[in-house]
C-alpha cells in the first residue's frame, strides 16, 4: 500500500493524512481478516529499501508451519515465497471479494 502523493516517511505527513493513511491500511487489514480467513494481520512499515512510505499488509494463517506464526513473514525460506507469484486470472475473484469488503468499511 502506498501514500498518494508520495512522500519519504510517516513522520512527513501531517496529522490528518497520518491518520488516514493509517486507518487506510487498517481497513485493508479487516478485508483480508473477512476475505482470506487469517487469524491475524501483521502490518509493516520499514522503508530500508524503498524511498516512498508504503505498507506491507500480511494476512497470517493457524496453518502455518509450526516454525513461522511467531516469526516475521520474511522468515519464510526464499523458495516458499516465490512458489506463488501473483496471477490475474487465477487471482481476480479474491481480488473482487477484496474490493467489495473494502467498499463496504470505505
Amino acid at each position: 500500500m502506498l501514500v498518494d502523493p508520495l512522500v519519504s516517511s510517516l513522520s512527513v505527513l501531517d496529522r490528518s493524512k497520518r491518520s488516514e493513511f493509517l486507518c487506510d491500511m487498517a481497513t485493508v487489514g479487516d478485508a483480508l481478516l473477512e476475505v482470506t480467513g487469517a487469524y491475524r494481520i501483521n502490518y509493516a512499515m520499514a522503508g530500508n529499501t524503498d524511498p516512498n512510505l508504503h505498507a506491507h499488509i500480511i494476512p497470517r494463517y493457524i496453518a502455518e508451519p509450526e516454525a513461522f506464526p511467531k516469526a516475521l513473514p520474511w522468515s519464510y525460506p526464499q523458495s516458499e515465497m516465490d512458489s506463488m507469484v501473483f496471477d490475474y486470472e487465477r487471482d481476480k475473484p479474491l481480488i473482487l471479494r477484496l474490493n467489495q469488503a473494502i467498499n463496504r468499511r470505505t
